[in-house]
């Protein structure tokens, strides 16, 4: 008997040894239009793997691009589409740069941040000023989430300020920012709802 580990390693394991081998049989067809014609159907039996995608353009050229490496790009036929280049396949790809710039305030995060500097520089009129409001109650939120504490309206403003480089300047009582126990008591409330419905 004939164990599968003694057939030699599958390319495309997904597949199965059964299309591997009608990749191979392909290879043998001397007539380049029956070849092409076998590897269409192959192609076909292919796509029934996955019927949900089978007619999907960008997923058809995956199919093709899977038969080529199967017969380890060896196969002369008439593609249907511009075949993956076996000097790509293990091509790495390109490096994602990412931003090094150190964040003053973890619990405000990069994003808050991001939003003070840009809305700094609005000219002073109501759009300008209710976004400072709506940026100073998600400061207070995210400081409360961080820090589950009493934080008074000052700390924020100060805070607003500081990463503003003074073009936000906030007096005091001028906003009436989102209360201490409202933040809290939301944030009890839906871990006590997440406790009962893990139970």
């Amino acid at each position: 008997m004939e164990y599968s580990t003694q057939k030699g390693k599958l390319v495309m394991p997904e597949y199965g040894r059964n299309i591997q081998q009608m990749v191979d049989y392909a290879l043998t067809i001397e007539d380049r239009a029956e070849r092409t014609r076998c590897v269409k159907t192959i192609v076909y039996i292919m796509g029934n793997f996955f019927p949900y995608l089978r007619d999907v353009d960008d997923f058809k050229h995956k199919l093709w691009d899977h038969v080529a490496m199967m017969s380890d790009f060896k196969l002369d036929i008439d593609y249907p589409y511009e075949i993956v280049r076996p000097d790509k396949l293990h091509s790495r790809p390109d490096k994602v740069e990412y931003q090094n710039s150190r964040i003053r305030y973890l619990h405000y995060g990069r994003m808050l941040e991001e939003m003070i500097e840009k809305v700094a520089d609005y000219p002073e009129d109501e759009e300008r000023e209710a976004l400072i409001f709506m940026i100073a109650n998600q400061m207070k939120k995210c400081f409360l989430t961080w820090n589950k504490e009493v934080v008074d309206d000052r700390k924020i403003y100060d805070d607003l300020r500081e990463l503003s480089h003074g073009k936000i300047d906030v007096p005091d009582g001028h906003f009436t920012l989102v209360e201490n126990k409202e933040v809290l008591y939301t944030g009890n409330n839906n871990n006590k709802k997440n406790k009962k419905q893990k139970k």
